[in-house]
């Protein structure tokens, strides 16, 4: 496999336990912590999550830069979602959907800090190896996950923007003016991104015609 943009930039090599654990451990424990705070989801654990996560973050010793940038990647997307949680169910729901969404991406974070890319999608490919005979392609799957850890830090970027766009025109506290302008920018952008993998043809038919599997070589 090869390293994908952002994800591969923000690993940083070290000898920590973190980068000694397995890659299959780390994504198995995001996963299982994603569900746990959905399922329990409360503003009291919510907050226990994020801050556990920031400690856990804490941990990879950021620099100034690095943590500020996080920071506004991680903080833009929770606090708008937050903000049309509280104006549709109130305070409680408000802080326990942004609290969730804060300590899962400061997870996430931490995971491709610690875990390089080759080693996360490498990891993938076996895990889903077994379901080949289901129609499911290992390739695939890697392929998708490779897009989504590039297209993340994207839309944490774009959200950012249009919540300046709204404070520009003093519309901060107008939910629509944050909310419908994302949806719009990140829809366009996904587009866009199917239109570019279609006209590299990166997307091959198998055999049987039923489905698709990436081109040898191919980078998303």
């Amino acid at each position: 496999m090869s390293s994908a943009g952002v994800a591969g930039a923000a690993y940083r090599p070290g000898d920590s336990f973190l980068h000694r654990m397995p890659a299959g451990t780390k994504l198995a424990a995001l996963t299982l912590i994603g569900a746990m705070a959905t399922i329990w989801r409360s503003a009291a654990t919510s907050t226990i999550l994020a801050t556990c996560a920031l400690g856990l973050y804490l941990t990879t010793r950021p620099g100034r830069r690095t943590a500020a940038r996080t920071a506004r990647r991680v903080l833009v997307v929770p606090v708008i979602v937050g903000m049309y949680q509280v104006w549709q169910r109130g305070w409680d729901h408000g802080v326990a959907v942004s609290g969730n969404l804060i300590g899962i991406l400061l997870l996430a974070t931490v995971l491709a800090t610690v875990t390089s890319i080759d080693e996360m999608l490498d990891t993938i490919t076996r895990l889903v190896r077994p379901l080949r005979h289901l129609g499911l392609q290992p390739e695939l799957v890697a392929f998708a996950f490779s897009l989504m850890m590039r297209s993340l830090p994207a839309t944490l970027e774009t959200a950012r923007e249009t919540r300046q766009a709204a404070q520009a025109r003093g519309l901060e506290r107008d939910v629509r003016a944050l909310l419908i302008p994302l949806a719009i920018r990140t829809v366009a952008r996904a587009r866009a991104t199917g239109q570019a993998i279609h006209a590299r043809n990166l997307m091959d038919p198998v055999d049987d015609g039923r489905t698709s599997r990436v081109r040898s070589g191919a980078r998303p």
